[in-house]
């Protein structure tokens, strides 16, 4: 049973031998394992490993009978099962004060040698003060062999599977669910188009109906007033132009704006297709960059191989040099006792030249002697001729050697670069994959902002619907209203032509008569101007004579009231942005000049 307690990188302060300082990023983990097979037992193991060189791994495994010893070498306070907090809580301090330009807490790494290869190493936790170095911690770490570097090796391989299988599961996860978005989009565009179609028909038969309404109306107030009709059809024909005109400014706004939704909708698609095409891509980048790396990883573990057999090769080589070397010094020996041989002869030789004269004799036999050492002489410089060409040709070998070595090295280092820029196009297409995740999050937020404007324009619709409905209940009541008025007209002209009012005069007219139903009277009766005009329709003609009164003739009165009210309706109709109270109230108090109608003057 295991149990991870801490795994950080931190920032260590490496010192060899023959080196300088350097500082280094080392990632520590610190797990506990417990077992209960044979004892009950808890040891404590912490890791060091650098993530850019996955050949450097460090361990050391603390059970309780090695801290009692390290407790008492070091004078430690704390017991076992305290410890690994305590660790933490230093190393944790060290994480704090690395960012610092001078920490307080140090972590060193120290080793006897000139390189990390096989040598144990010092983790020695250091608090500077403005005195000394206090070291709180040392612990002697050995470095992991062939054989706990291929299991840390395939314990992170395992992770790295796993955590692969994690991102796959939740990229399919992510594209389904952009699918199932994407397609739920769709359908609702394809709703809202069909709404907005239904809205258009509904809109257009509306228009029909109304205009064939108006129509209508116009035939008639053209049939029950001719006389008046020369008058004012170039007007009725302008607003006409003018609603019209409205009319297909506000068709044309919604056919521009469905047109927009649409150009809108198929952008989308057309993301949407390139990024899942772009999707692919990275997939299969993907792909082709892990059969990469594995190509890559095997290739730098034969290579590794071939390196350590060529190792050997070159330590039997100097080896095999070294015994020729020294069989080098015994064969120069050898030559140097021979040298010495010949000097020795030599002065025998004038020894017995100067003992000519008295051992004659012997002579042919002394030069029998002399030719059988210049043989030997001449054999042994043979001999050290072979001896220098195999020295020759095994240093030969050697350089050779040497050069495939340092060939094999360029071939690693190269293989390294190479995993390296796998690496970083993995992380580049990572990074892609995060572009893309982007934006399609804001192709979703686009899909959201058009859902409103669609609403917006939905509202929109329902609103002129409404004006629209006002319009007509206008229209209707006011036809309402001037069929009364006109009843009531005819049946006052008749009461006039029978039983004139006594108090009336043929050139005057009295004062603040309304009729009963808040409509101005057209029976010859005038009204003081008391009320003002709506600003957006202004009347000069109300203020342009100098009485205050209105006068009219009985003869010309009750066509031409009739004529000025019939205008000021056809007004209160074709005005939109006017709420109906205000234009009734200034329609039905609206000083009326008659006479204006017979001087011709125009408003």
């Amino acid at each position: 049973m295991t149990e991870l307690l801490f795994n950080k990188r931190l920032h260590v302060l490496v010192k060899n031998k023959d080196t300088d300082e350097r500082r280094s990023v080392i990632r520590i983990s610190i797990e506990l394992q417990s077992t209960s097979n044979p004892v009950h037992r808890k040891d404590l193991v912490v890791r060091l490993t650098d993530d850019t060189d996955l050949y450097f791994l460090y361990n050391l495994v603390i059970s309780e009978e090695d801290f009692q010893s390290l407790k008492v070498q070091q004078g430690l306070l704390i017991d076992f099962t305290s410890f690994p907090q305590k660790f933490i809580d230093l190393l944790e301090q060290c994480i704090s004060e690395q960012d610092k330009d001078s920490p307080r807490f140090l972590l060193q790494l120290t080793s006897a040698s000139s390189a990390f290869d096989h040598s144990p190493s010092n983790l020695n936790i250091v608090e500077t003060n403005a005195f000394k170095h206090l070291t709180h911690l040392s612990l002697k770490l050995l470095p992991g062999s062939d054989t706990d570097i291929k299991k840390y090796l395939a314990a992170c391989l395992s992770t790295l599977k796993e955590e692969k299988h994690l991102l796959d599961q939740k990229l399919r996860k992510t594209e389904e669910d952009l699918t199932r978005q994407l397609n739920y989009a769709q359908q609702t565009l394809s709703e809202k188009s069909r709404e907005l179609d239904k809205l258009r028909s509904e809109w257009m038969s509306q228009t029909t109906s109304v205009s064939s309404r108006h129509m209508q109306d116009l035939t008639a107030e053209r049939e029950k007033a001719l006389e008046t009709q020369t008058r004012l059809q170039q007007q009725n024909e302008q607003l006409r132009q003018e609603l019209e005109s409205a009319h297909h400014k506000s068709t044309q706004e919604f056919q521009s704006r469905v047109l927009e939704l649409e150009t809108s909708n198929r952008d989308l698609i057309e993301k949407k297709y390139k990024s899942d095409s772009t999707i692919r891509d990275l997939k299969a980048k993907l792909a082709s960059l892990e059969e990469e790396c594995q190509r890559s990883k095997q290739q730098v573990l034969s290579l590794r191989r071939e390196n350590s057999a060529l190792d050997t090769e070159c330590h039997e080589k100097e080896r095999l040099v070294n015994q020729l070397q020294t069989r080098v010094a015994v064969f120069e020996q050898e030559n140097k006792d021979k040298d010495q041989l010949v000097l020795r002869t030599k002065e025998v030789m004038e020894a017995t030249q100067q003992q000519k004269n008295s051992v004659e004799g012997n002579v042919e036999s002394k030069q029998l002697q002399i030719g059988k050492l210049e043989a030997t002489v001449k054999s042994l410089s043979e001999e050290l001729i072979k001896a220098n060409g195999i020295i020759k040709k095994l240093q030969g070998d050697l350089k050779a050697l040497v050069g495939k070595i340092k060939v094999k090295n360029t071939v690693t280092v190269s293989q390294e670069k190479v995993l390296q820029e796998t690496t970083e196009k993995l992380q580049r297409g990572q990074q892609e994959l995060q572009e893309t995740q982007q934006r399609l999050k804001q192709k979703e937020e686009e899909a959201a902002k058009l859902k409103e404007q669609l609403e917006a324009t939905v509202q929109k619709l329902d609103e002129s619907r409404e004006v629209l409905r006002t319009n007509e209940n206008v229209i209707t009541w006011l036809n309402k209203q001037l069929n009364e008025n006109q009843l009531s007209r005819k049946q006052e002209a008749l009461g006039m032509f029978e039983t004139p009012a006594p108090g009336l005069r043929t050139g005057s007219v009295s004062h603040n008569l309304l009729d009963s139903k808040g409509f101005p009277s057209s029976l010859g009766q005038g009204f003081p101007i008391t009320s003002t005009i709506n600003s957006k329709y202004p009347l000069s003609c109300v203020s342009s004579g100098p009485r205050s009164v209105l006068t009219m003739h009985n003869q010309t009165a009750g066509p031409k009231a009739g004529l000025v009210f019939l205008l000021f309706l056809i007004l209160i109709l074709f005005d939109r942005n006017q709420s109906f109270e205000n234009w009734i109230s200034c329609s039905f108090v609206l000083p009326i000049k008659l006479n204006w109608f017979d001087s011709g003057s125009d408003c």
